[in-house]
């Protein structure tokens, strides 16, 4: 044995030996590798905040927040107009749909479909250039694979091929395989274009089918999801947690998206509609209007009144439950939000923290006054039908378990910390400190506790422990200063049942103050291992306020917020349709985006998203594939690699 290499090291290269059996592979794939660490790296899309917004969602993803618009107008600026540039812009991202369209209209002749194909190939031939050719080729769609990497192998300046790629083109056509070919052009152009997708959080809930992107996303090549609070309370719905189904239930029914539970996931709703026109046939539901802010799911008049009854059933069983949670997890802290014993009906009032509020509604029948968080029979009866109804939702069970298997409550990639919701913080920019399982957690730690309990509660099939477990997505959901809520309290119960809005008021937690402050973002990155000029806390959950001048690039650039409004509900309020960021060879570029006017219009019109560049950070020197995270493996690999070659000498 040579003194250089010790017993470790050679327990390790002899496994690797069993894989490169010779110097002759061994040495091949180190060229490979090593040429590998310095293509320029991959491409990261961010996004976060989707709260059900299927068509912007898909439109974002379709067009790379504007990456394949930027390809075409860098392409073509000379050789096709504005709407030619934004019809086949339009054509990539909806090929199927665009070519229906124009076989209609009858422009889809031979000469179209020659210039077309022609023209894709040098996009996905820009788009391919970053990457080695054994990449793009398990890229492409297996049907096309080899013609259409011959054709991105084109070179209609020599000659003696140009007859060859026009005779591969002009028989795509002569037997009617144009259309295919270009619909698996334009998918290997989107699946290229971004290397990699990070969702950082809060796909359910408000827009119309969270379903919808869940569906698509499972789909894509290359992901990792952050959950936000809207995730976590449907992952513990799905897990069968009564109080999380009932607060699931009340967020869906209140934006009226009755579609997303019965098509979308199966979840039978006759029985709480049954329950609530009978319990509430006479109750007062004037708090309870359903909000009409999803335009593709409008309300009729008699829509409404029932909406109302269930919106109310189920809001009650919720209280009911909520208070059932807080009283059997005292480590909660929580009971300063058991409100239902503290109203007064004779007075009409509530008591919260020693002050008397008048409340808009007490008529509640199933409320006993002397056991208040206590279910009816026909309420218990009900909740368990419900129960089942999630958790035999063979969509719903297979959209939470890639949750799991591509989630995390946070992660680090490429020296970004991604981090839905915050790390709580103390007034004077310290780290809150929790209290549970006897254990004093903050910061990172608290982070990581709070994901191992997450997974037991899904995966665990110890009964007795499950509901423990399960009780904690609640309170991730809306506990105090919960890392992913990060607020002091969730006022439901005050926005639905109080006139006076100073009870509305949810304070944000120290952090979100503290996200100007690079010194403390700096701190913060430092207790995940991440430092150094080009690390970053990529933020969602609280939207901003850019009509308010508020600024999603903080802390001199250590932390970005981009949440910026993709759902409908929030637009009003933040003056944009949504920010995303793009992470390339070259650096950070964010996008604010406009509202989108949908996949209709998209298609038939050509338009778009508007969005501007914000641009974030320019790296001084282009990113190589070695300076990431996978070519840090990669560079590890190269060194077994030389110490196998090195072994073998002697």
């Amino acid at each position: 044995m040579h003194s250089g290499i010790s017993q470790n090291e050679l327990s390790r290269l002899k496994l690797l030996s069993e894989k490169y059996s010779n110097i002759q592979s061994a040495s091949t794939e180190l060229i490979n590798l090593q040429a590998i660490t310095n293509l320029p790296k991959g491409t990261e899309h961010f996004i976060s905040d989707l709260h059900g917004e299927y068509e912007t969602f898909y439109h974002i993803i379709n067009n790379a927040s504007g990456a394949i618009r930027e390809k075409v107008d860098l392409l073509f600026s000379s050789e096709l107009d504005k709407e030619g540039r934004a019809r086949l812009s339009t054509l990539i991202y909806y090929p199927k749909e665009k070519l229906n369209e124009l076989s209609i209209l009858g422009v889809n002749t031979k000469e179209w479909y020659s210039t077309t194909i022609k023209r894709l190939v040098v996009v996905c031939n820009l788009v391919a250039s970053k990457y080695t050719r054994s990449k793009v080729r398990k890229a492409l769609p297996a049907d096309f694979a080899y013609i259409i990497e011959e054709l991105l192998q084109n070179n209609y300046d020599d000659p003696n091929k140009t007859y060859y790629y026009t005779n591969i083109i002009d028989t795509i056509i002569e037997i009617d395989r144009a259309d295919a070919v270009i619909i698996a052009i334009c998918n290997t152009i989107k699946r290229l274009i971004v290397d990699h997708l990070h969702v950082v959080g809060d796909i359910f809930d408000r827009g119309p089918r969270a379903d919808i992107i869940l569906e698509s996303i499972t789909k894509h090549h290359s992901i990792d999801i952050q959950w936000g609070n809207h995730d976590i309370i449907w992952m513990g719905a799905a897990s069968g947690n009564t109080t999380c189904i009932a607060v699931a239930l009340c967020n869906s029914i209140n934006y009226n998206n009755l579609e997303f539970l019965e098509e979308g996931y199966g979840i039978n709703l006759r029985p709480l509609a049954f329950f609530a026109s009978q319990t509430y046939r006479d109750s007062d539901i004037s708090c309870f209007k359903p909000k009409d802010v999803n335009t593709k799911n409008k309300i009729s008049f008699n829509d409404t009144e029932l909406i109302a009854k269930m919106y109310k059933a189920i809001s009650i069983i919720r209280f009911k439950l909520e208070g059932q949670t807080i009283k059997r997890n005292p480590q909660f802290k929580m009971d300063n939000r058991l409100l239902l014993d503290k109203i007064n009906y004779k007075k009409k009032t509530v008591n919260i923290e020693g002050t008397e509020y008048p409340l808009k509604d007490v008529d509640f029948p199933t409320i006993d006054k002397n056991d208040p968080y206590c279910l009816t029979l026909e309420e218990t009866e009900l909740i368990v039908q419900l129960q089942s109804a999630f958790l035999h939702s063979e969509k719903l069970q297979r959209h939470i378990n890639f949750l799991y298997t591509h989630g995390n409550i946070y992660k680090c990639y490429n020296s970004n910390l991604l981090l839905h919701g915050c790390i709580p913080l103390n007034d004077d920019g310290s780290l809150m400190e929790f209290y549970f399982d006897d254990k004093k957690l903050s910061g990172k730690e608290f982070l990581d506790y709070a994901e191992e309990i997450i997974r037991k509660g899904y995966f665990s099939t110890d009964t007795s422990t499950k509901s423990t477990y399960t009780d904690f997505f609640w309170y991730l959901w809306c506990g105090k200063f919960s890392p992913l809520f990060g607020k002091d309290k969730m006022t439901t119960f005050e926005r639905l049942l109080i006139e006076d809005k100073s009870t509305h008021i949810e304070t944000k937690n120290a952090y979100y103050k503290y996200t100007y402050d690079e010194t403390i973002c700096t701190k913060l990155l430092k207790l995940f291992g991440l430092k150094g000029k080009y690390s970053h806390i990529i933020n969602g959950h609280i939207p901003v306020r850019s009509k308010d001048g508020e600024q999603p690039v903080r802390a001199n650039g250590k932390l970005i917020v981009i949440d910026g409004g993709f759902c409908r509900a929030y637009q009003k309020t933040t003056g944009t349709a949504g920010y995303t960021l793009i992470y390339n060879s070259y650096g950070l570029k964010l996008c604010a985006h406009e509202p989108f006017e949908g996949i209709n219009a998209a298609i038939n019109n050509n338009t778009d998203i508007f969005s501007t560049y914000v641009v974030s950070e320019k790296l001084s020197k282009r990113m190589t594939v070695g300076q990431t995270d996978k070519g840090h493996e990669i560079l590890d690999t190269i060194h077994d690699l030389k110490q196998l070659l090195y072994a073998n000498k002697f």
